[in-house]
């Protein structure tokens, strides 16, 4: 298994750190391959501007379709150049780092930003009478898995259905079903640390332990069920899903979830 994990955390000793250094050691010992994005350490720049796209950057600015032109003509910027083929190299990819205000760190939603640019991330296939373009369950990343190991400050029962935060699955599942099942990654089960700031030394070695067991039971895990876009689920080109399908009862972002 080739392995990339994107990291994003500006403390080396945090929490964060401690997780993704025991994966790189835990998928090595293993025999896997791993490639490490650590953005805090290598600088990494979080916003989108002209200067990512060079001479294809039109005089008024149209990130899509300048990233694509640029996509197409191989002038994007080196950084984001290995990020992709770093992508592509990977069948998993890992992304660790604290949940900040029921989302990403900006370092982390940058490099999204940046590097799943038109033609690479988005834009692909064909637009038909029964396509809308290949994407949710297809697309450039098809054939790769990722998981979200994420450290929350609050406690489990704050991310529950009726918690004051929401569940947790719906605030994830912007990143799920909208970043990484979008260009076809298929999405693994969240592994989420509740209460991170008031964990002790003394808790870590359970943590330590159930990181470990999600990480070597990787491959055989399987992906939460997102409906494929082109497979029958939803009306072209309105793509709402189609009236019957969902259990009774089910509304909201787990229409989007078969089963």
């Amino acid at each position: 298994m080739k392995t990339l994990i994107v990291y994003a955390h500006p403390e080396p000793k945090s929490l964060n750190g401690s997780l993704k250094d025991l994966a790189v050691s835990t998928l090595e010992t293993a025999g896997h391959e791993v490639r490490v994005s650590d953005l805090y350490a290598m600088n990494w720049k979080a916003v989108v501007d002209a200067a990512d796209y060079g001479p294809n950057a039109s005089s008024r600015l149209k990130v899509a379709l300048d990233s694509g032109r640029a996509f197409d003509a191989g002038t994007l910027t080196p950084d984001v150049l290995a990020e992709q083929e770093k992508l592509l190299w990977a069948d998993t990819i890992i992304f660790q780092f604290p949940l900040w205000w029921y989302s990403m760190p900006a370092i982390l939603k940058g490099w999204v930003d940046r590097v799943f640019t038109y033609h690479f991330a988005y834009g692909v296939g064909e637009h038909s009478d029964t396509k809308y373009g290949e994407r949710f369950g297809e697309g450039t990343l098809a054939g790769r898995k990722a998981l979200l190991s994420v450290t929350a400050g609050g406690p489990e029962s704050h991310y529950a259905d009726r918690g004051i935060n929401g569940p947790i699955d719906d605030l994830l599942f912007p990143i799920h079903h909208g970043i990484l099942y979008y260009p076809g990654i298929e999405v693994l089960p969240p592994f989420v640390l509740y209460g991170a700031d008031r964990m002790t030394d003394e808790d870590y070695p359970d943590v330590a332990k159930a990181w470990r067991q999600r990480l070597i039971t990787l491959e055989s895990t399987e992906p939460i069920a997102f409906r494929r876009q082109n497979f029958g689920d939803y009306e072209i080109p309105s793509l709402h899903l189609k009236e019957g399908l969902e259990p009774a009862g089910r509304t909201g972002f787990a229409l989007h979830v078969r089963g």
